[in-house]
């Protein structure tokens, strides 16, 4: 009889004793979790049992005082989707500066509040997303000082570096004129005046939370009709993509800068002793969609191995390239030098030279070689090669909402 009973007897799963019953929740997700605390008074003490949220949010959680984790995802709740992705690239990010760049740490302030972004929605009437809202948590921007955390750009007569900015700048500078409106500002270069913009919605041929550079159409009749060159489908992807290409390498650091030049690692060409690899970076400011003109700076490393003998010290005479844009046009430069410098290469010797180039078609490779001497015998003349390199202008949108992805 007492078999019997038990075999007919129903168990609830909530009268099992705790510790089976926590184990079983420790599998939940946080949103099964917080359905499991709407079932009786029994279940909902039992999630708020502090390791079941301590795994969930486990970077919300890295105090050392002894509040109830509840309590921190009340704060930060809303952001779970985001904030591991965006506080592991933070993290990435300062650890990276620390051994680089230390000054520009100094200049990343801390967090924002929740009722700081709300009076920021409610200055501009609009809402912020989310993982943008989440990113400003962790880090409210930077302030307004150089060098700029989003990366800098140093020419001969050009120079420019993008300050992240902190929330209540951003508000201050939100537009509403024709041609950008509803765009909040990310970033600003005190030099050229350069910001990079985010759509908070769907308006003027722009997608809702797009981020891009504005381009001016020069031959609209339409002062207000704005290009668009796309920098990221959403603030997480602009944000964690910009992160990686920093603490991944991809992008130099020079004088205590980042700079945004992109590497393909492809791109490297070794004659004998001598390496030629080249990086190249697109400058927004200094180009237009109407009329184009897309505008290009490309920086040169030229290295003589260590293992190289001294005998094969030579110099730099001269330079030819070969260009070819994507209309099949092919125009070939030669000339003295590389921008009036004549490098003499040694054993371990490393020069790195920028230069710039302009075209009106979406994207141009080019390729060359430079011409040496060698110097205990200036008769012995040979060729190094330049690698291909492609310049490929970004994605960029028209007023009516036309996309053109170049290739």
């Amino acid at each position: 009889a007492p078999i019997t009973m038990a075999a007919s007897a129903e168990l609830r799963v909530d009268q099992l004793p705790a510790d089976p019953l926590l184990h079983i929740l420790s599998f939940l997700s946080f949103r099964d979790l917080i359905n499991c605390s709407y079932v009786n008074r029994r279940m909902n003490e039992l999630t708020k049992h502090n390791p079941l949220w301590k795994t969930l949010c486990n970077y919300f959680i890295k105090s050392k005082t002894q509040h109830d984790s509840c309590l921190y995802y009340r704060d930060l709740g809303r952001y779970i989707t985001y904030y591991p992705v965006l506080k592991r690239a933070w993290e990435q990010l300062k650890t990276f500066l620390q051994q680089r760049c230390p000054r520009m740490i100094a200049s990343l302030k801390e967090g924002a509040t929740e009722l700081e972004l709300n009076n920021i929605e409610a200055q501009i009437n609009g809402s912020l997303p989310n993982d943008y809202r989440c990113s400003y948590r962790i880090h409210n921007g930077q302030k307004l000082v150089i060098p700029g955390l989003m990366g800098s750009m140093s020419l001969s007569n050009h120079y420019r570096s993008e300050v992240l900015l902190d929330i209540e700048t951003a508000g201050g500078g939100f537009q509403q004129r024709k041609g950008m409106r509803h765009c909040l500002p990310l970033t600003f270069c005190f030099h050229t005046g350069l910001s990079q913009y985010m759509a908070l919605e769907s308006a003027e041929g722009r997608h809702k939370f797009e981020s891009f550079y504005p381009c001016p159409d020069q031959t609209a009749q339409d002062p207000s009709a704005i290009n668009m060159f796309i920098t990221g489908s959403s603030f997480l992807d602009w944000f964690t993509t910009y992160i990686h290409n920093v603490v991944s390498g991809d992008f130099p650091i020079i004088r205590d800068q980042i700079f945004r030049y992109v590497h393909d690692k492809g791109c490297v060409a070794t004659t004998d002793d001598i390496t030629v690899s080249v990086s190249t970076s697109f400058l927004p400011e200094l180009s237009s969609v109407h009329p184009p003109h897309f505008f290009f700076t490309y920086r040169v490393r030229i290295e003589m191995s260590s293992k190289a003998s001294p005998e094969a010290a030579c110099q730099l005479d001269s330079r030819y390239w070969k260009i070819t844009t994507s209309d099949g046009n092919v125009e070939e430069v030669q000339g003295p030098g590389v921008v009036g410098e004549f490098p003499v290469m040694r054993p371990g010797k490393v020069h790195e030279y920028s230069s710039c180039t302009t075209f009106s078609t979406h994207s141009e490779y080019m390729e060359g070689h430079y011409t040496f001497h060698r110097l205990a015998n200036k008769e012995e003349v040979f060729q190094v090669a330049i690698p291909r390199f492609h310049m490929v202008c970004p994605s960029y949108r028209e007023p009516a909402g036309r996309t053109v992805v170049p290739s």
